[in-house]
């Protein structure tokens, strides 16, 4: 469980080795669109059939926060912990990691249309400011 983490923006990318990646899906170098994911705990408590998770999403946040589209839509900028971010329009929908732990029905329920229209399997987001999150800290949209 995440006790506490600094988000760092290096150069707009964040510090934790996200900027060397290369993505199995595309096959290019980091997406600054993607550089934190964010998943409801509760989504995540139900793909996962146990409140006790431990992350098996893969994931970096999981939240106590209505992700749906109608409430965070792409541009929201949330504020967590000391840090803040921006939700981006590039979907999140899944991959052979969270097919493997929980099944190919969780992952059509997650990208079903309600699925998707909620944001059951998380939203992508990128670091706008720099800070340190902890365990328990408020996450609040930014007006």
């Amino acid at each position: 469980m995440l006790e506490e983490a600094r988000l760092d923006v290096v150069d707009g990318l964040i510090g934790d080795g996200w900027n060397v990646r290369i993505s199995q899906r595309t096959g290019k170098g980091p997406d600054p669109d993607r550089q934190l994911t964010l998943m409801n705990a509760r989504a995540a408590a139900l793909v996962a059939g146990t409140a006790d998770h431990g992350g098996l999403a893969g994931d970096q946040l999981y939240v106590d926060l209505d992700l749906g589209y109608d409430n965070i839509p792409p541009g929201t900028r949330l504020q967590v912990g000391s840090a803040v971010i921006e939700v981006s329009a590039a979907p999140h929908t899944g991959c052979a990691k969270f097919t493997a732990r929980f099944g190919k029905d969780a992952l059509r329920f997650v990208n079903s249309d309600v699925g998707r229209q909620l944001n059951l399997r998380g939203i992508n987001t990128k670091i706008v400011e720099a800070g340190t999150v902890r365990t328990g800290d408020t996450i609040r949209k930014l007006v």
